[in-house]
């Protein structure tokens, strides 16, 4: 069950990205309707163990894209 759910948070996330080009993790969270910060790194970190994003810090957050 768990995984189902990082996997239904990891695509949601790809298809903000896809659509979105490179966004912050506060616009991420928009975009996605993602509201628990551990929630959006569990999709993220899913996304980032499979080698499809690209992270960079920037001011206090992150911002992220696809490779």
């Amino acid at each position: 069950m768990f995984e189902e759910k990082t996997g239904a948070l990891a695509g949601k996330i790809w298809e903000a990205l896809n659509e979105g080009g490179k966004l912050t993790g506060k616009d991420l969270k928009k975009a996605t309707k993602i509201r628990a910060d551990k929630d959006l790194y569990l999709g993220l970190g899913w996304l980032l163990r499979e080698g499809k994003l690209e992270v960079a810090e920037v001011e206090k957050d992150i911002e992220v894209s696809l490779k």
